[in-house]
């Protein structure tokens, strides 16, 4: 059975790794978001997000932002081998633009299975 859950070891938090993927200098851009990437040497994927208040002035929107990329990044996780993103959104999104965000991040997450050769089917 595939495991959905989105535990701790699944972010990254710490200053240097978010470093890390930045220096590594890999990304791929979509109309919402970008994707900052690196492979790591687990067997799982971690996710980091990016949220500034240049993007999103209120609170409430930059906390929303992070709620529907950490639920996508949940369900698309088991399509990643090892590697590290961080996810940064370019432009302020809504519930109204869920769809669109949706179809744009997994478009992203399969080209980036074919630029590190990931398990995606």
């Amino acid at each position: 059975m595939t495991d959905f859950g989105f535990t701790s070891r699944l972010k990254i938090k710490k200053t240097d790794d978010f470093s890390s993927v930045f220096n590594f200098r890999k990304r791929i851009s979509g109309q919402f978001l970008v994707i900052h990437y690196m492979p790591n040497t687990l067997e799982h994927a971690r996710v980091g997000l990016i949220v500034g208040k240049k993007t999103a002035r209120r609170a409430v929107d930059r906390n929303y932002m992070k709620r529907v990329l950490r639920e996508l990044f949940r369900h698309e996780q088991n399509a990643l081998g090892g590697v590290d993103i961080l996810v940064r959104p370019q432009k302020l999104y809504t519930h109204e633009n869920f769809a669109q965000i949706k179809a744009e991040f997994v478009q992203l997450i399969n080209k980036l299975c074919e630029r590190t050769n990931s398990k995606k089917t």
